[in-house]
Formats: structure tokens, C-alpha cells, sequence
């Protein structure tokens, strides 16, 4: 089931956000909005590399250039998300840094996997059918 498999590629990705917003803004103290982009965009990519090799399937409707910009075109609207719950968490609710990274990264996941498998990576209906009948 690919939500599954995108569960711990998800999750690679998350230790890799989160490792970088846990070093740089909580440890050493940088911005947490700018540190919040930049972690957020290498995670895409660690994302985009695990999800095509064990959930989804490249180049079945794109190019490959244009896979990529799609999944960072959807990121995009991952990361404003990512931000927002941080803005209001930190700024508005005076919540804890790492309780607002971990809670943005949990809200982000279902952004991530939905857009990437109904939009990035969208198969026909037959062939998802196809996919469930070889099981």
C-alpha cells in the first residue's frame, strides 16, 4: 500500500527537516522561518529521491525535469503550510520550537502524499487496477 511505504519515506525525509531545524535554529539559534525553508527544501528533495524508488513511479505521466518541478511546485504549498503552523504556534500560541517543527511535519504529511499521488504521480484507473489485481 503505498501510503505505507510513503509513511517511512516520509519519515526519512522528516528526520532530515527536523534534524536541520533541531541543529540550526534550536542549537544554534538562527532564524526558525529561514531555517524552516531550507530544511524543508532539502527534505523535499531526500523526498523525491526515496519516493521514486520505493512508492511511486517516475515518468509515467512527466518527464522527469517536469516531475521535479511539480513536486516542488506542490512542496511549495507544503512549505507555506510548514511555515504557517509555525508563525502561529511560535508567534501566536507561544508554543515550544520543537513542539511547533513537529507538529507543522505532521500536518505537512498529508499535504505531501495526497498532492504527490493525485497530481505528481497519478496513474489511470486501470492501472491502479491492474496494481491491486497482481497482489
Amino acid at each position: 500500500m503505498k501510503i505505507v511505504r510513503y509513511f517511512f519515506v516520509g519519515g526519512a525525509a522528516a528526520v532530515v527537516d527536523i534534524g536541520i531545524f533541531f541543529l540550526f535554529a534550536k542549537l544554534a539559534g538562527y532564524d526558525y522561518f529561514l531555517v524552516g525553508c531550507v530544511g524543508f527544501l532539502i527534505a523535499t528533495a531526500v523526498n523525491y529521491v526515496l519516493s521514486v524508488k520505493h512508492v511511486f513511479e517516475s515518468g509515467v505521466r512527466f518527464t522527469k525535469r517536469r516531475e521535479i518541478i511539480l513536486v516542488y511546485a506542490v512542496s511549495l504549498v507544503g512549505l507555506a503550510i510548514n511555515q504557517l503552523v509555525l508563525y502561529v504556534m511560535i508567534e501566536q500560541a507561544h508554543r515550544e520550537l520543537m513542539l511547533a517543527k513537529l507538529t507543522a511535519t505532521g500536518v505537512c504529511f498529508f499535504w505531501n502524499f495526497s498532492a504527490r499521488h493525485f497530481i505528481v504521480f497519478r496513474t489511470g484507473a486501470s492501472d491502479e487496477s491492474a496494481e491491486s489485481a497482481s497482489r
